[in-house]
């Protein structure tokens, strides 16, 4: 910590940090799953029964990056990183979602009462760190013991802070795949109300605030990227496979469009 006021904000987070845990303030809670899926074009088929037990499914949908590259660097998109259904090969795709502010706005609002902006702001803070850090301990989980396909990591914390890991926990409404409205899909294959006591706003913001969600992916080379500026051409198919308007698509969209909508 560099700084008189660094430290003296690391000394005040770390003091209500200790109260936060000794006088139980929030409640932390997580749900996981994972299911066979191949990958369709730009989107994830997911099987939701066992083989031979039911033709079940959901759908994930993704976007592609359209960036002028060397032909030896592709356009990402997240599908990529599952195995094609025509390959005949059954791949995996986890789902996640954490909080940790169950129980967080009572404390908010009596900051708030008093006037209190710091330790509103404080407590705010540290909550999205905690949820951060359930979300990472929980992704080391699923690869070493859950899922288990990184059975032997041997990792210390700057390691993992580093992500020298295989694999990847991408977030809807983050840059590899920008568009809100898949949390939906997400939740609902958590079932994230029932087992996590989350919720999504109509604008696909998620409650308790302090939360994180997302896709784990397990391929190798499965890599983080940015999506970037989406033609109208990407934004007609999306609409499509998602079964919305194109209008509906380029709200969602609104800051990635490379056009002006009409």
């Amino acid at each position: 910590v560099v700084g008189k006021q660094a430290t003296e904000l690391f000394a005040d987070a770390q003091a209500m940090l200790k109260k936060i845990v000794a006088e139980k303030w929030l409640t932390a809670k997580a749900v996981f799953g994972l299911w066979p899926a191949n990958s369709v074009g730009d989107d994830v088929e997911i099987f939701l029964l066992p083989p031979g037990e039911g033709t079940a499914t959901r759908t994930l949908h993704f976007l592609r990056q359209q960036v002028d590259k060397p032909v030896e660097r592709p356009d990402f998109c997240l599908a990529d990183f599952i195995a094609p259904k025509a390959s005949g090969k059954q791949d995996w795709i986890g789902a996640f979602a954490v909080t940790a502010g169950i129980g967080i706005d009572e404390h908010v609002a009596r900051f708030e009462a008093d006037h209190d902006d710091y330790n509103s702001i404080l407590l705010k803070a540290l909550a999205d760190r905690l949820a951060e850090a359930l979300a990472e301990r929980l992704h080391q989980r699923v690869r070493k013991e859950f899922w288990g396909y990184q059975a032997d990591e041997r990792l210390d914390n700057d390691a993992l802070i580093a992500e020298r890991y295989v694999g990847i926990r991408p977030a809807p409404g983050y840059p590899a795949c920008p568009e809100h409205s898949e949390k939906g899909t997400l939740f609902e294959l958590l079932d994230a109300g029932r087992n996590a006591g989350m919720t999504l706003t109509e604008s696909f913001a998620m409650l308790p605030t302090a939360a994180v969600s997302g896709y784990y992916f397990s391929h190798p080379k499965s890599q983080y990227f940015v999506v970037g500026r989406v033609s109208r051409e990407q934004a007609e198919d999306y609409a499509k496979r998602k079964g919305v308007t194109l209008a509906q698509v380029e709200r969602w969209l609104a800051s990635n469009l490379d056009y002006d909508p009409e």
